[in-house]
C-alpha cells in the first residue's frame, strides 16, 4: 500500500521532500498548483520530486484511485497544509484531488495527518482545525522538535536537520520507526 502525500500553497516545502525520501512505503503524490510553485520557489525543480514517487496525480484528476476509498493507502499526509486546504478539509469540500482524497481518508476511518504552516491562527483556523481533528484526522503544524539538538551548537543546527526530525515524527503516526527519539537525546 501507499502512502499520499499532498502539498499545497504553504511554506515548508522541504518537508515534503524529506518525508518522501525517508517513508518505508512508496509514495502517491499530488499537489496542488500552489503547491507545485512553493515547491519550486523554496526547493528546486518539481520534477525531480515527482520521480521520487511511486505515483503521481494531478489536483484535477477526480478519477485518480486516490479518489475513492475503495483504493487502500497506508493513509495520507498533507505537507505543507494551507489555512485554505485545512479549511476546505473541515468543511468537507472536495473540489479537488487533494481535498477528495483527504475526505477519502476520513470516511474510510484512515490516518490524516495535516501539516499546517500558517501563523498565526484565526479563529477560523482553530475551529477548522477542531472539526478535523473530531472528524478523526491529525492536525500536526511544521513545529520541529527543537529538543532533538540538545547539547549542540544552535549555530551548527540546520534547517534540514530539524526538518528531518519533525518528518520522522510525522512518518511514526504512521507506524514507522524513526531513527531517534527524547529518548536518544534526553
Amino acid at each position: 500500500m501507499n502512502l499520499v502525500v499532498a502539498m499545497t500553497g504553504a511554506s515548508g516545502a522541504l518537508a515534503a521532500k524529506l518525508l518522501i525520501e525517508k517513508s518505508q512505503w512508496p509514495v502517491t503524490l499530488v499537489a496542488s498548483k500552489m503547491g507545485r510553485v512553493v515547491y519550486e520557489q523554496e526547493v528546486g525543480s518539481f520534477k525531480d520530486l515527482e520521480v521520487m514517487a511511486s505515483t503521481v496525480w494531478k489536483d484535477g484528476d477526480l478519477t485518480a484511485t486516490i479518489a475513492s476509498g475503495s483504493v487502500p493507502t497506508v493513509g495520507m499526509v498533507i505537507l505543507p497544509c494551507s489555512a485554505n486546504t485545512l479549511g476546505k478539509v473541515g468543511a468537507g469540500i472536495a473540489d479537488s484531488l487533494v481535498t477528495r482524497a483527504a475526505h477519502c481518508q476520513l470516511k474510510e476511518g484512515r490516518k490524516l495527518v495535516l501539516c499546517v504552516r500558517e501563523a498565526p491562527w484565526t479563529l477560523i483556523n482553530t475551529q477548522s482545525a477542531a472539526t478535523v481533528a473530531a472528524a478523526g484526522g491529525t492536525i500536526m503544524p511544521i513545529s520541529p522538535p527543537f529538543y532533538m539538538a540538545k547539547g549542540r551548537d544552535p549555530n551548527e543546527v540546520s534547517i534540514v536537520e530539524m526538518l528531518s526530525y519533525y518528518v520522522d515524527h510525522v512518518l511514526s503516526l504512521f507506524g514507522q520507526e524513526p531513527p531517534r527519539t527524547w529518548a536518544d537525546v534526553r
